[in-house]
């Protein structure tokens, strides 16, 4: 049996998962009836939902050239990395620099089913998929190791993560044991839920998951900063992810309900 068929098997299609929801408010096909079941119940709850995922998508994508185009990143750790959607993050950063190294991190068996799709990058560069938990960030950096040198600066990507782990369940460790790994000059990017932009929404949307068996954590400007202590933020600072050095008009109106920011590790 292969991987891809084994890791089909391991998909649970009775409950909705976050990657396969995130993939239904992209306008992707891997998904199942239980979770556009809940994404539909998200979106009745809060029209944004669909325009939100596009815009963190495209922070991704914006935060990635920039690392790689002014800060001269050529390695990249992107961790939760979700069913591929095109631009994938490697894409992005081999555009730049066609020797870009890039490992992704995620632990659902579907992202695992596309994997392939992850691995076409550039001949110049290498690309890689590991299958490791965000809540073991010790094992991420064991594996991430191999192919990454760790000495060197590397962008460390919590894309849409944060969210789905507590502060009760070590969601500050794992980001402090991942960025005290990193050398001088590494970055981090991150992006996640707010309510300070639509508290009632956003409240009702926490329920609506929690129905569906997901937790989900919405948090304020300065408590996303606190993930950033000891690190260098770059401009503009922690804002709406529509706001992260747009290069176009926003889609659509009202607020985004993710706060996207990048930090900077200047000393270990």
């Amino acid at each position: 049996m292969t991987g891809t068929e084994q890791a089909a098997q391991g998909i649970d299609t009775t409950r909705p998962h976050p990657a396969r929801v995130y993939d239904w408010y992209l306008g992707g096909k891997d998904n199942y009836p239980v979770d556009e079941q809940l994404a539909r119940r998200i979106t009745e709850i809060d029209g944004g939902a669909p325009r939100a995922a596009r815009a963190n998508r495209a922070f991704m994508r914006r935060a990635t050239r920039a690392l790689a185009e002014e800060a001269g990143i050529r390695q990249f750790l992107d961790i939760g990395t979700g069913i591929p959607t095109e631009p994938n993050l490697h894409q992005i950063a081999q555009s730049v620099a066609p020797d870009a190294r890039v490992v992704y991190v995620d632990n659902d068996p579907i992202v695992l089913a596309h994997a392939g799709a992850l691995l076409r990058g550039t001949p110049e560069g290498v690309t890689e998929y590991v299958q490791a938990d965000a809540r073991d960030p010790r094992s991420i950096l064991d594996q991430a190791g191999a192919i990454l040198d760790l000495d060197r600066p590397v962008a460390l990507s919590l894309i849409a993560l944060l969210h789905f782990l507590a502060d009760e369940d070590g969601a500050h460790d794992v980001v402090r044991t991942l960025v005290d790994a990193l050398a001088p000059g590494s970055c981090l990017v991150l992006s996640m839920m707010t309510a300070d932009f639509e508290p009632e929404n956003v409240r009702r949307g926490i329920t609506a998951y929690a129905q569906g068996g997901v937790t989900l954590v919405a948090r304020s400007q300065d408590e996303v900063g606190a993930f950033f202590t000891g690190l260098d933020l770059l401009e503009p600072g922690i804002v709406s992810v529509a706001d992260w050095r747009p290069e176009e008009a926003p889609e659509g109106d009202g607020p985004i309900s993710l706060y996207g920011a990048v930090g900077v590790k200047t000393a270990r």
